[in-house]
This record gives C-alpha cells, structure tokens and sequence, in this order.
C-alpha cells in the first residue's frame, strides 16, 4: 500500500511557499487544486466567469484560505506576476496563453498534473473519446474488489487534488482523463495508460483531428518501458510506427471473455477487455476479474434500462455525446428500435450511419438543436419528425411503439441547447418514461 505525499512533510523545496499562483474555474477540479495550493503554502487567485459557479460555502472558504476571487472576463492583469497558473478542463489554453505576460510567462498546466506531483500512488489512467468513465469505473471496482485500497476520479469525478490532501492510504489511483487534461501534463506519469478507441468529437474545441489526438497521446509521453500502454487493435497500423512513449506497447479487442447484462454491446466487450489487461498489472487474474464484474453497477445514463412500458424498453444512453457513441449504442440491440436524437451537434459522420440505421431503426424522432444537419444526413432513408423538447419526442414515439421496442435515447450530440448537462437529459428523460 502507497501512501500519497502528506503535504505537511513535503521538503521545503517540493512546497510553494510564497508563489503566486492563480486557478481558472470555479468547477470540482478548480476547487480541489485550490485547496491544494494553499495546503503547499502557496498565495492563490481564484479566476471565475460566472459568480453563480462559486458557492456560498466554497467563498467562505476561500475568505477563510486569504483566495482572492476574480469574477467575468479574464483579463491580463488576472495574470500578472504569477509563478504558476492551473486550468480547470473546461478552459482552453490557447485562450489563455494570450493573456500571459511574454516576459517570464507563469507556468501552465492542469490540475491533473497539479495533484500528479504530490500523489505517490501508482496511476492507472484511461482516455478515449467513449468508454472513459465505464472503463474507469470498471477497473476501480475491480481492484477493490481484488483487496486494494483504490482512489477513482480524476474527469470521472473526484479530482485527484482531493486525493492529494486526504493523505489516504491507497495502492492505485484510477483515474479518467480527458483530452483537455492531457493537453496540460508536462511531468505526469502513469504506470499504466489506456488509450480506448479515437473518434471525431470536440471539434469545437480542438483544432483539428490531429490536434486531438496528440492531446490523448501527451498521456503517455512521459511513460517508461517498465509501464505499460494498452492501445485498441484497431489504431495498430496508426501508432505501431509513431513515437509517443517510451512504455511497453500491448493491444486489445473486444472479444467475448467475460459476460455482463447490464454492459450490452461490443464496445463494452472492448472496455471490459481494457479493463482486465489494466488490472492484471496490479495481480489480478481472469477469474478475480469474473468474479468482481458480477457486483459491478454500470454508470447511469450510459445504456442504462430505465422503464419498460406496454413491452417497450426505455433505454437512457445520453451519455452517448457522439456519432460513435450512438453507433455502438445501435449495435448493442437485436430488437427494433426508435431512435431519439437531437441537440448541439459536435461532428461525425452521421450518413454513414445510414446502412445500420436501415437495419436497427423502425423510426427516428429529433428534439432541440441541429434538426437540419440530422434531416439532411437521413431523411432520404429513414422516417423522421423532428419535436422541439424531448418529451413532445418521446411522446410521439410511444404513440406508434409496438411490444418488443426499444426506445433509446441516443442523442450524438451535446445537451446544452434545452439542458445543463447529460445527465440533466437523461434524468428528464426517465421522469417522462415513468410517466407514461
């Protein structure tokens, strides 16, 4: 068992006494690293756009911690004379480099890399554009189950800051990591990294496909052959010959080890495959892995069964933010299905889904945002109505369903036109089924 650095004996050379350091976004992850900046001793400046972000209890907190708060736009004189900047996942670095002094610019890194430094527990890090949070999840539970003490967080939902301060006791911390977190680590060095799959996604927030993919890759640049990268079979021939790490390389698939009901589909078979090749690493065998899959409860909003109405099964997939997601989503059933979809769209190729769609889907009915790039990508193949909320959607579908329907809430898309977040959807979207 590993203990995590205790920040009351750190060196004085591994403290910030005195710095100045300044956290964009008042989210978890901005919160918990400046918690950790002023435990290493360090004079913090808290950066928000929206005053509404920062809570009664997390201002007092910073009154009581001397955290300076900013609220509204970000200007360069938030970053005057800083030794250290932490960015929270949802803000962009290049939005910010501009606003850096060009003389003795401070350092920019996120808060994964932040709480890297003082975490002395072995990592187990997992990216990809779907699967992130299941596979990570998966893997945590399987290692407590296994007998470990397991911290599990990071864009998944505890930020590893916290582990950092808590001066817990754990031998592995796993954790989800984003590629807007990737793209701010400079030091960070997991013993084992998982790279799930790559698909069109954040377009509107990387430049590029292949900015998006070095974000991923920067997770195991830092990486050394006693560790260990575990990439899909599908990206052999893109990255067999590419110099990302330094790690041992090994390849997964989906193929049909272990079963699950409650994680439907070969994308699953693929997550539950990585998270058995991660956790072998920390002693686990296929039979540990067997055993402790059969106590392990799925994420909600993520293919999760919700209501079964009149022989209609409501299945709650808002997590499915991307073309890919729906596409493994659409895979995962052999009855007849009427798709909901509909929201700000991010990109992928939603024509190509059209031979799959001919085979799975009975009926389509949009909702929210981007009913014109959905109608021009399927109209011409399928039935499709488009509603202006989900429930008018779910509603009319329920209208024309037949015994032995699933109806799958599938979106591809992000929820912010009607809602805060995915699981704002999803939610609404159970309460609907219920109803019916």
């Amino acid at each position: 068992m590993v203990r995590p650095v205790r920040i009351e004996d750190l060196p004085a050379q591994r403290r910030l006494d005195g710095r100045k350091a300044a956290v964009v976004g008042a989210g978890a992850s901005g919160r918990a690293a400046a918690k950790l900046l002023c435990a290493l001793g360090a004079r913090v400046r808290l950066l928000e756009k929206d005053p509404a972000k920062v809570d009664r209890d997390f201002a007092a907190l910073c009154r009581e911690k001397k955290i300076a708060v900013e609220y509204g736009e970000h200007i360069p004189e938030h970053f005057a004379g800083l030794d250290l900047v932490v960015l929270s996942p949802g803000v962009k670095a290049r939005d910010i480099r501009p606003l850096l002094p060009a003389a003795n610019p401070p350092e920019l890194m996120a808060e994964l890399e932040l709480a890297g430094r003082y975490v002395n527990a072995p990592v187990l890090a997992v990216t990809g554009t779907n699967g992130k949070s299941t596979t990570t999840a998966l893997a945590g539970h399987v290692l407590a189950q296994f007998g470990l003490k397991v911290f599990a967080g990071g864009n998944l939902g505890t930020p590893l800051s916290d582990l950092a301060l808590s001066g817990d006791k754990v031998d592995a911390a796993v954790v989800e990591v984003s590629s807007f977190q990737a793209q701010g680590l400079s030091t960070f060095r997991p013993a084992v990294a998982v790279l799930l799959n790559f698909a069109p996604d954040h377009m509107d927030w990387h430049q590029d496909m292949d900015e998006y993919l070095d974000a991923k890759l920067n997770l195991f640049a830092r990486m050394q052959p006693e560790d260990l990268a575990l990439l899909p079979e599908s990206m052999r021939e893109a990255l067999e010959h590419r110099d990302f790490t330094r790690a041992r390389r090994e390849y997964f698939r989906p193929i049909d080890r272990f079963e699950c009901e409650l994680l439907p589909g070969e994308h699953n078979q693929a997550n539950m495959e990585a998270a058995y090749q991660a956790c072998r690493r920390f002693g686990v065998e296929e039979r540990d892995f067997r055993e402790a899959l059969a106590g392990f409860a799925p994420l909600p909003h993520r293919l999760q069964a919700v209501a079964e109405k009149r022989g209609v099964l409501f299945v709650d997939d808002s997590k499915a933010t991307t073309v890919d997601a729906m596409e493994a989503a659409l895979k995962s059933y052999d009855r007849p299905i009427l798709l909901l979809a509909g929201g700000i769209y991010k990109g992928g190729d939603l024509a190509a889904l059209v031979p799959l769609m001919k085979r799975k889907v009975r009926y389509v009915c949009l909702f929210g945002a981007s009913r014109e790039v959905f109608e021009a990508a399927w109209s011409r193949h399928l039935p499709v109505k488009w509603e202006p909320d989900l429930e008018s959607a779910v509603r009319r579908l329920f209208a024309m369903a037949k015994k032995g329907d699933v109806m799958l809430l599938s979106p591809a898309t992000s929820s912010f036109d009607l809602y805060a977040n995915y699981k704002e959807r999803g939610d609404h979207f159970k309460r609907i089924a219920e109803a019916l």
